[in-house]
């Protein structure tokens, strides 16, 4: 015959009864201590759950990007990168002492003078991204100082300026080639030769200067007078006129018979 269950012993019996009485609820709000909620910032925690602050300083918000560098060793080369999240003033601290020290550490090598161009261009993706972030706040440290933008850094400018001065040289030299090349003689005007008459090189001079040697005769169709010199057809309105130099020591008012060409040994003969 099966024995009937027994009931639970009674609070308090039984070798391992509890010495206390049971605490009764509580009502009301709970009393602030361990395992009470605390709002975020608390204790530095981040304001967003499961993202990370700069790897520098702490500070958020904080943008993913890589900074890079470049060194050319002559025959080597060394790959430089460093990886974030950086805060605002994290990141453009980075960038700036990255790209300037490419500036002049990325230069020393066949392969580095095309692969240092390309560095600097990546660069300017994450300085974009920095630019962009609020400034960086709830840091374990202070931010790094940001320093002097590139361009004002003596690495850069000692790239910038023979970058300068071969991009003006060309527009120099054009303008200076066509105000040297480009000489137009017209009637009255006074001239110097400088060259051979087989290969002139007429300047132009005030009439009252000592330096000048020719008066600027004739005109398009117009004869030579005798003991005149001609003009190549350069310094012509076009490239068939040519106009004849009269020396100023000649006297003026000699008697020239008009439509005589000049002698063969005037046109050729040297001044």
């Amino acid at each position: 015959m099966a024995t009937p269950p027994q009931p639970p012993p009674p609070q308090g019996a039984g070798p391992y009864s509890s010495c206390t009485a049971p605490v009764p609820p509580q009502s009301g709000p709970p009393a602030p201590g361990f395992g009470a909620p605390q709002p975020y910032g608390a204790y530095g925690t981040h304001p967003e759950p499961g993202r990370y602050g700069c790897r520098l300083c702490g500070a958020w918000p904080a943008a993913h990007a890589t900074v890079r560098g470049h060194q050319g060793l002559v025959v080597l080369m060394r790959f430089l990168s460093l990886r974030g999240p950086f805060c605002r003033d994290c990141g453009l601290a980075t960038y700036r002492r990255m790209s300037s020290d490419t500036l002049w550490q990325g230069w020393w090598g066949p392969l580095s003078l095309f692969i240092t161009p390309v560095t600097l261009l990546m660069n300017l993706g994450p300085r974009a991204a920095f630019r962009r972030l609020a400034p960086p706040a709830g840091g374990h440290r202070p931010a790094l100082d940001p320093g002097r933008p590139l361009w004002r850094r003596p690495p850069a400018l000692l790239v910038m300026a023979p970058v300068l001065l071969a991009v003006l040289a060309v527009p120099v030299l054009i303008l200076l080639g066509i105000m040297i090349g480009d000489t137009k003689l017209t009637t009255g005007q006074c001239v110097r030769n400088e060259g051979s008459w087989s290969d002139q090189d007429l300047r132009t001079e005030p009439c009252a200067s000592p330096r000048a040697e020719f008066r600027v005769t004739g005109g398009p169709g117009a004869p030579c007078a005798p003991g005149d010199y001609i003009a190549d057809p350069e310094y012509g309105p076009d490239a068939f006129t040519t106009f004849c130099l009269t020396p100023l020591g000649r006297a003026q008012g000699a008697a020239t018979a008009p439509g005589t060409p000049p002698s063969a040994s005037s046109a050729s003969s040297a001044s």
